[in-house]
C-alpha cells in the first residue's frame, strides 16, 4: 500500500478520535486538527487552529491526500447558515483531496424503515434539512471536480472513550444509581454505530478511494437493536450489578428545552427513537467483508465496563 497522509479535522471528537487511532493502526501518517490537544494520541501530528479561519484549515490539510471532516457544531449552533458556512470552509481547504464525511439518518423520514444509498431523502426536521443541504454542497463540489467526497452514513454513534455521546449522556446518565435509560415497554429497534467500527470502515473506503467516483455515499448498518436487547447487553457486561430499566424523561426534556436550545434540539429529533430506521448497503458490505466489526454485545461491554469502573472508583 502506498504511503498515505490524512488530516482529521475535529480530532478530539468521537469520530475524529476513533478514526485517528484506526488510521494510525493501518499505517497512515495522521495529522489532527482542533483548537486544543485535549486528548493527545501518540504518533499524531497535532495542529492547533480555529475552524473559523480558512487559513488555519488550509494549513492543517496541506500535504494530505485525505481529509476526514469530524467537525460538528453543537445542536443549538446549527442555524443561521453556521453549519453550511463551516462546511464551505472545509470544502475550500480540501480542494484536490478526498473528503470523508460522516453522515447521519436525519435526512430521511420517520416512515423509512430501511434506508439505502438510493432511498430518496425526505427530511422532516429543521436539522434534517440542514444536513441535506450540506450533502448537496459536497455533491456539487465533487461534480465540479473540486474534490472527491465520500459520505459514510450511520445511525447513532456511540463508544466515545471520554463519554461525549448520546449513549453516555442519556442512556447511562443514572448508571451510578444502577438505572439504565432504556424503556422495557418500547419495542422499536434503533440503529447504533460503534465508533471504532465506523473508523475502520472509513479506513477501508479511504484505501479504495481510487476505485470510486467523485461523489459516493455508503450506508453502514451497524447494530439494529431494541431497548431490551441493548439493556441485556449492558446487564451482561456488569453481572455484579442489578440494573433497572427506566424510560427517557421526554416530558422533562421538553420542558427544559423551552429554555435550553441544546435540549430543544434533542427533543426535536425524538422521531428517530420512536421509529425503526435501519440502514442497508450491499456494496459496502462486500467492501468490508464478512464478520466485519464488533458484535452488539461486545461493543456494549467495551463501552459500559470502563464507565461503571470509573463510577465505582
Amino acid at each position: 500500500m502506498p504511503f498515505n497522509t490524512i488530516t482529521i479535522l475535529g480530532i478530539t471528537g468521537g469520530i475524529g478520535y476513533a478514526s485517528a487511532q484506526a488510521f494510525l493502526k493501518a499505517g497512515w501518517r495522521v495529522k489532527g486538527f482542533a483548537r486544543a490537544n485535549r486528548h493527545p494520541i501518540q504518533g499524531i501530528e497535532f495542529i492547533a487552529g480555529n475552524t473559523e479561519s480558512l487559513d488555519d484549515l488550509k494549513a492543517a490539510t496541506a500535504g494530505s491526500d485525505v481529509v476526514l471532516n469530524g467537525l460538528n457544531l453543537p445542536y443549538h449552533q446549527w442555524g443561521n447558515g453556521a453549519a453550511e458556512n463551516l462546511l464551505s470552509r472545509v470544502i475550500a481547504a480540501s480542494a484536490g483531496k478526498t473528503m470523508l464525511f460522516p453522515g447521519n439518518i436525519y435526512n430521511y423520514a420517520a416512515t423509512d424503515r430501511i434506508i439505502a444509498p438510493t432511498t430518496p431523502q425526505r427530511p422532516q426536521t429543521y436539522r434534517g434539512e440542514i444536513r441535506q443541504r450540506m450533502e448537496a454542497m459536497l455533491e456539487s463540489a465533487a461534480k465540479s471536480g473540486d474534490l472527491q467526497a465520500i459520505i459514510l452514513r450511520a445511525g447513532n454513534f456511540y463508544g466515545h472513550p471520554f463519554g461525549g455521546d448520546f449513549f453516555a449522556h442519556l442512556i447511562l446518565r443514572e448508571a451510578e444509581k444502577n438505572r439504565i435509560c432504556l424503556n422495557s415497554r418500547r419495542e422499536t429497534a434503533n440503529a447504533w454505530a460503534y465508533l471504532p467500527d465506523i473508523a475502520k470502515a472509513f479506513v477501508a473506503l479511504a484505501e479504495r478511494r481510487q476505485d470510486f467516483g467523485n461523489f459516493e455515499t455508503f450506508h453502514f448498518a451497524g447494530h439494529l437493536a431494541t431497548p431490551n436487547q441493548t439493556f441485556a447487553a449492558v446487564q451482561k457486561a456488569v453481572p455484579d450489578r442489578r440494573l433497572k430499566q427506566t424510560s427517557y424523561p421526554w416530558p422533562l426534556l421538553k420542558a427544559i428545552g423551552l429554555f435550553n436550545p441544546l435540549i430543544h434540539g434533542l427533543v426535536e429529533m425524538r422521531y428517530i427513537w420512536d421509529n425503526e430506521i435501519g440502514l442497508k448497503d450491499e456494496r459496502l458490505e462486500n467492501i468490508l467483508g464478512e464478520n466485519f466489526g464488533t458484535t452488539h454485545e461486545q461493543a456494549i461491554a467495551e463501552v459500559v465496563r470502563p464507565y461503571f469502573a470509573s463510577k465505582a472508583a
